[in-house]
């Protein structure tokens, strides 16, 4: 997901590494980074491509900071079709099956030996490798990877009469709770919502945090059928709907991703939904003390997994996708995790990251980061599909239109089913 912008660095290509000629022999890569992500992620990234380069002399990276994950994914996907492609990208793990359709990608398999297969593939969380393998094969490596979970003001609650310490575990805890949080004015308008889940920006992947414990599958795992028109997805879709509309805890209509942190902070909201990739910006800058928790249950724990992958483009030398491949190995290995995990938020996707001296202290000093790593066990797939663009399309448009009360729930996903099983016909 494309969670939190970097300050001050726009869309503009930024250089990493030295400006001076390369040696002849040195294999040259360009890699393409969406800027906007959590926390200090430019500045990390530009310190560990310096750092990787400066023990690898041999090797000049170019990294290509790119805008958001959509910029970055359209600008790679038209660089690649114009012969220029990228040798490496980061971008959504999402974006896997429209690069493969696309002939754009190779996997990682073919450039690692049978140990490494076991050892480093094999070594991420199997959540994560939900939207990173397809056809036995591994398309993407897990990087700066997420799950939404609730951030909650301790001190709203308390305010409120409410435990601090206990966040909703619950819809029903949800629903009760959020009441208790929402403040009206003597004019009756809302000086504080319960609970902000964002629909505007990636509305399918919040609510998945609700089809998921609802026992709902929006996509098959080989990315060919949907299932929107499940009772359970409609079950779902209906109750995101009366929040607003029969309890009145959140904000009736479409509800801002980028504008929620800073509701968050203002004391507009009590409760929100949002990444993982949002913790570092949380602690820097709520301020008030506030907790994190796993998404509240209905027929189970469960959440989507999201954020971005490592993808290796077809369009480079043996010699360029090798050393790619080695960079991509050792930005990932604990060490680098742990640091990336630290400066942005994002869960560091592999449990030996969560073993390094780094982490361990810093879980201590921040204890909310375990809860995405923790909540991994309950996680599925992040919506993927063949024509990924337009399917989740179809659904977003469908979800609007039953939050804004056009059209009911079941009429809206019956009507998005048939358009995506049109969609992805060919590819059955």
């Amino acid at each position: 997901m494309s969670f939190f912008s970097v300050a001050n660095l726009g869309r503009a290509a930024v250089v990493v590494g030295a400006l001076a000629a390369s040696p002849a022999s040195a294999v040259n890569l360009e890699f393409y980074f969406p800027v906007a992500v959590g926390g200090s992620a430019a500045d990390t990234i530009k310190a560990l491509t310096a750092e990787y380069m400066a023990t690898h002399k041999g090797v000049n990276i170019k990294a290509i900071y790119a805008g958001s994950y959509g910029d970055a994914s359209a600008k790679a996907i038209t660089a690649a079709r114009g012969g220029n492609a990228p040798q490496l990208s980061v971008l959504l793990s999402t974006d896997m099956y429209t690069l493969i359709d696309n002939d754009l990608i190779v996997p990682f398999d073919d450039y690692v030996s049978k140990p490494e297969m076991k050892k480093w593939i094999g070594g991420f969380y199997p959540a994560f490798m939900l939207n990173s393998q397809a056809d036995g094969k591994t398309w993407g490596i897990p990087f700066q990877r997420s799950t939404p979970v609730m951030y909650w003001n301790k001190k709203a609650f308390s305010e409120a009469g409410l435990d601090p310490n206990h966040a909703p575990a619950t819809w029903k805890e949800l629903v009760s709770i959020s009441k208790a949080l929402t403040k009206k004015n003597a004019n009756g308008n809302v000086t504080q919502w319960g609970l902000r889940i964002p629909s505007a920006g990636f509305p399918y992947w919040l609510f998945q945090g609700l089809a998921i414990p609802n026992g709902a599958t929006l996509a098959s795992a080989d990315g060919k059928k949907t299932f929107f028109d499940d009772p359970k997805v409609i079950e779902a879709a209906q109750f995101q709907y009366d929040l607003a509309h029969k309890y009145g805890v959140m904000a009736p209509g479409s509800i801002d991703w980028g504008a929620t942190p800073k509701a968050f902070f203002e004391g507009k909201t009590a409760i929100m939904w949002t990444s993982t990739g949002n913790l570092t910006n949380v602690v820097k800058n709520a301020p008030f003390d506030f907790g994190v928790a796993m998404l509240p249950a209905r027929k189970t724990r469960g959440a989507p997994t999201g954020g971005g992958n490592f993808y290796l483009f077809k369009d480079s030398t043996e010699a360029q996708k090798k050393a790619a491949v080695k960079f991509v190995q050792w930005i990932t290995a604990p060490e680098q995790a742990a640091k990336w995990s630290i400066a942005t938020g994002y869960v560091a996707p592999r449990p030996d990251a969560w073993k390094t001296p780094a982490l361990q202290a810093y879980v201590k000093k921040v204890p909310a980061a375990l809860v995405a790593r923790d909540q991994l066990k309950y996680a599925k797939a992040e919506l993927s599909t063949y024509q990924n663009s337009r399917v989740t399309k179809i659904f977003n448009d469908a979800l609007a239109s039953v939050l804004s009360g056009q059209v009911d729930a079941a009429t809206a996903m019956k009507s998005a089913q048939a358009k995506a099983d049109a969609v992805l016909k060919p590819y059955r």
